[in-house]
Parts: C-alpha cells; sequence; structure tokens
C-alpha cells in the first residue's frame, strides 16, 4: 500500500469516525436529558461552548462536546441503570468510563479520553470544594450526583461528607 493510498484510507476512517458519533449526537436531538429542560444535544452544545468560551484548546472543548457520549453509544443500553426512588431514569451507570473506553478504541488522544473519563469526579470534586458549584448544579444532575457518590472507596469520605453538608 502506498502512503497516498494509506493516508486516503486514515481520512477515511477519521470522516466515517466522525459522522458515527454525530449521528449519535444527533440521534440524541430531542431525547430528553435526564428530566431537564433541555435535550442530551443541547447539553453537548452547551459543555462545548463553555469550553470554548473559557478559552479551553481545541481537545478539551471535542472532550466537552463528547463527554457524555458514554450515555448514547450503543452499548450504553446493556449498563446499569440509576433509577430515583420515585422510579424515574436519571442516567446510566459508570458512562463516564464506558465513554472514555470508547474514544480511546476510536483513536482520540489520551487528553480526550481522560476528560471524559473523569468529569464526574470532577463534578464530584467540584461540589466538594466549591459550594457555589453545587448551587449551580440543575435539579437532575443533583440527583445524578447522589447515585455517583454512593460507593466511593475510603480515600473519597470527605467528597462524600462535604456532599452530605450541601445537601443538608
Amino acid at each position: 500500500m502506498t502512503t497516498s493510498t494509506s493516508c486516503t484510507s486514515v481520512k477515511t476512517q477519521a470522516r466515517q469516525t466522525i459522522q458515527t458519533l454525530f449521528s449519535y449526537l444527533e440521534a440524541q436531538g430531542q431525547a430528553d436529558y435526564i428530566g431537564e429542560p433541555i435535550s442530551q444535544l443541547e447539553h453537548s452544545l452547551q459543555a462545548a461552548a463553555l469550553a470554548k468560551e473559557a478559552g479551553s484548546d481545541d481537545e478539551t472543548v471535542m472532550a466537552a462536546l463528547l463527554h457524555d457520549v458514554g450515555r448514547f453509544i450503543p452499548t450504553a443500553k446493556d449498563m446499569p441503570k440509576m433509577i430515583a426512588t420515585d422510579g424515574t431514569f436519571v442516567g446510566t451507570e459508570s458512562h463516564e468510563l464506558m465513554g472514555e473506553k470508547y474514544l480511546r478504541g476510536l483513536g482520540f488522544s489520551e487528553k480526550i479520553c481522560e476528560i471524559v473519563g473523569a468529569h464526574v469526579w470532577a463534578k464530584r470534586y467540584l461540589t466538594a470544594t466549591e459550594e457555589s458549584y453545587w448551587e449551580g448544579l440543575s435539579k437532575s444532575s443533583k440527583v445524578t450526583l447522589e447515585f455517583q457518590v454512593r460507593e466511593l472507596p475510603p480515600l473519597h469520605a470527605c467528597i462524600a461528607t462535604k456532599f452530605q453538608i450541601l445537601t443538608s
């Protein structure tokens, strides 16, 4: 295979990957974002716009756009669901890890994959250390956070303790 053919193949593969990812995002266009008044697509676009407005580099903006990809890739349907006590679906467990693994398998940069994989931990950290962050979360995001802090290892007890203080 010549270098020209190889480059064409790589470009074709990259184009197909982007088309697939954007088809997943577009399919979420009218899908509910865990009970919020916006769709999953709008949430993803908001995250990317906020990263861009904050002066983030392109990889961080891309990670912000794709941070919830683990919620809506085909394998997400097999992931355990987070169900609130009233029976409401509030998300997919470990979607951040599923998204990180999925994007890594597609060849995304390590930085993008790590940001996607760490975004739930970032939310945990920010709510534990910045009271204003907690106050800015939507009701649904607060509910999902309850699930996301339930089974923390002892090392992370400070986050859970801060979360309990903020929610009492």
